[in-house]
């Protein structure tokens, strides 16, 4: 609107919405400012039968001359003695020209003002400030939701025990489960995915509705879980809870040479072509100093490394990823799987060190601090451990490099997803909720049972697969805490 103030000079433009008073005194400003005073004294000179002045008519008069020769006419009129009525109407035809003519002027001003106040930028519409609330505490919508079907499927009636080779399974509730809802489920679901690529039995089912489900909302990957499957504690055959045992194994990168050299002595070698399954063949010690054994093995060295106790790590994580030089100089990483090994037990150097009191720790930096100051002694060290792995090369790109090594299931491991188990007391392929709390290691997640290891054997016996490079071999190094063991099974 226009707000005049006829204090000020010139008026202001406002919008109508700036003020209160509307429609009404935007129109009566505009009205006032343009006509003045002029306006009010000529209706009201009218309207009383009064004349203007000579000089207002002059100064604000059309330019005929009109109220002038108006004001002659009356005079002579009246003297020729014309009626009282005829001067009536003259003085009503002259107030509808004032008021025609003031409105004309109106319109022109209207125009004129609104175009002024188009340009000009609107005010700012304050923002309200945000009401305020009390600082209450919510229970999240997914703990409410977890609540309610933990309820619903812990009403259902417990299934009978199952027994296992060297395993007791009992049924347990879901809310004794420690944890329970807390795991990311999509970050299980890629491992899972992988043993449906070699699902066995029961299972084979049961992927026809994983693989749907991984991109699932953790809502319903967890509505799924809870209501498919039965958990079962894992304990001793005779039903005592033991305290359980987590190691931990990882993926080394080392380099080595594809040729033989001055450096690189330690060879890597396939398995012989005369192995024979399920039986004892030349212990460590006797490949290393029988010419038979070493005439079985000639030209099925895969890589060379530079040190014995590098050659030794690798032979007991199974696996592990190589970057090789080859013969024309150019390097490529390649991955070296478990393929076999010689028939004998498994012994830890660690452990026959600790014995001959040579260590105190038996961590790998331990072990080889030792050798480097024991060289004459590194052969008896190794030979201590009868077991030799044999391996095979498959290339490292792509898909490969995001996942671990197979395990004994046959499937790629995931890390931190993946773990060891003893076969006959855990099938591959099931899905195991673990529990444990050490220096290294606090973790309540679920898992899935992929591989196995001459070394894990017993009903609560995991080892975790942590993946590869120097943080995951530090975790794997530190890891040998107590261990808690739920399985899934199929209800």
């Amino acid at each position: 609107m226009l707000d005049f103030d006829p204090r000020s000079s010139p008026p202001r433009c406002l919008c109508a919405a700036d003020s209160p008073e509307g429609g009404p005194l935007f129109l009566i400003g505009i009205f006032r400012h343009l006509c003045g005073h002029f306006f009010w004294r000529f209706i009201s000179c009218r309207l009383l039968g009064r004349q203007l002045p000579a000089s207002a008519t002059r100064k604000h008069g059309p330019p005929n001359d009109e109220y002038k020769n108006q004001a002659s006419g009356q005079r002579f009129k009246e003297q020729e003695g014309h009626s009282t009525s005829n001067l009536k109407g003259r003085r009503q035809k002259a107030i509808r020209i004032a008021i025609r003519k003031a409105y004309a002027l109106l319109s022109v001003a209207t125009a004129l003002t609104l175009a002024a106040c188009s340009n000009l930028p609107s005010p700012p519409v304050p923002t309200p400030p945000p009401p305020v609330t009390k600082d209450v505490q919510r229970v999240p919508d997914e703990a409410v939701a977890l609540d309610a079907l933990l309820a619903e499927v812990d009403a259902l009636p417990l299934p009978p025990a199952q027994t296992r080779a060297r395993s007791l399974w009992q049924p347990v509730r879901w809310r004794e489960v420690p944890g329970l809802g807390q795991d990311q489920l999509h970050a299980l679901w890629n491992a899972w995915i992988r043993s449906c690529e070699r699902p066995q039995g029961t299972w084979q089912g049961i992927c026809r509705e994983v693989r749907p489900l991984a991109l699932a909302s953790a809502e319903t990957q967890w509505t799924w879980l809870l209501r498919r499957f039965q958990a079962y504690r894992v304990s001793n055959p005779d039903g005592s809870t033991p305290a359980g045992l987590l190691t931990g194994y990882y993926e080394p990168v080392l380099s080595a040479s594809r040729l033989r050299t001055a450096t690189h002595t330690v060879p890597l070698h396939g398995a012989p072509a005369r192995l024979p399954p399920h039986q004892a063949w030349f212990s460590r010690q006797e490949i290393d100093t029988l010419p038979a054994a070493q005439t079985q093995l000639a030209g099925r060295e895969l890589v060379w490394l530079s040190d014995p106790i590098d050659a030794l790590i690798l032979q007991i994580q199974g696996s592990g990823r190589i970057l090789v030089r080859e013969p024309d100089g150019q390097e490529r990483t390649i991955r070296l799987a478990f393929a076999a090994h010689n028939g004998h037990p498994y012994k830890s150097v660690g452990r026959w060190l600790l014995d001959q009191r040579a260590i105190t720790d038996p961590s790998w930096a331990s072990i080889k601090q030792w050798a480097i100051q024991n060289p004459t002694r590194v052969n008896e060290m190794l030979w201590s451990n009868p077991r030799t792995v044999f391996f095979r090369e498959e290339p490292l790109d792509g898909l490969d490099a995001q996942f671990g090594p197979k395990g004994a299931q046959g499937v790629p491991l995931t890390p931190e997803r993946s773990i060891a188990v003893d076969s006959t007391s855990i099938p591959y392929g099931t899905p195991v909720w673990l529990a444990t709390q050490g220096p290294t290691l606090s973790t309540r997640r679920l898992v899935m049972a992929q591989d196995t290891g001459g070394a894990i054997v017993g009903a609560v016996r995991a080892d975790y697969f942590t993946g590869w490079g120097p943080q995951a071999a530090q975790m794997a190094g530190g890891l040998k805490q107590a261990l808690q063991l739920w399985v899934l099974w199929p209800r």
